[in-house]
């Protein structure tokens, strides 16, 4: 969330109720996407990709930044994409290159959590490049869906959802590239 907001430890707000929907959307939009039903599994995306930016903004505008929220959002977040990818993928839509690279760079800044945690640190702030990177891919597979529901639209809207999926992945990895250097950083302040 935005610096300058207090962060609270509270749980139940609007905001973090809003992120725990999107969750429990999840499983819902999996079967509609694995069963190939694009047209519903678009409305649940779009619907979820509405509420996570309506939920950052309400929490930023209400005073309702939570610790709880900057956890459960970007985790919404990457398990929209990594489903996304899978489902897309075991209907041969996408290619499994992409699914590796994409979750390739999360594996990686997983493996730093518990460096982290020894530091006595969550997670490191959230970079503008990894938000973008998000906002690129969550803006690439509708457009992906969209590309198999609409026959008149399929090239424009893949064209655009490829183009949104490569710029996102390239900004993903960027935005990985900095969190570990902010890494190392925070190391080399911290020592003695």
């Amino acid at each position: 969330m935005a610096s300058g907001h207090v962060v609270s430890d509270r749980v139940l707000t609007i905001p973090n109720g809003l992120s725990l929907l999107r969750l429990l959307l999840l499983p819902v939009f999996a079967v509609l996407i694995l069963g190939g039903r694009d047209g519903w599994a678009l409305l649940v995306l779009v619907v979820s990709s509405a509420s996570d930016y309506l939920d950052g903004n309400l929490a930023r505008r209400w005073n309702q930044v939570t610790r709880l929220g900057q956890v459960l959002d970007p985790f919404a977040d990457r398990l929209y994409i990594l489903t996304t990818l899978l489902g897309l993928a075991h209907r041969d839509l996408v290619p499994w290159w992409l699914v590796v690279v994409l979750l390739a760079r999360d594996l990686v800044l997983v493996a730093t959590v518990p460096v982290l945690a020894r530091m006595g640190h969550t997670v490191l702030p959230v970079h503008f490049l990894g938000k973008a990177g998000t906002f690129c891919l969550l803006g690439a597979f509708p457009l992906l869906l969209l590309a198999e529901v609409s026959t008149t639209l399929a090239g424009p809207a893949g064209a655009v959802g490829w183009a949104l999926a490569l710029w996102g992945t390239g900004l993903y990895w960027w935005a990985g590239v900095l969190y570990l250097v902010q890494l190392v950083r925070l190391r080399r302040s911290e020592r003695p």
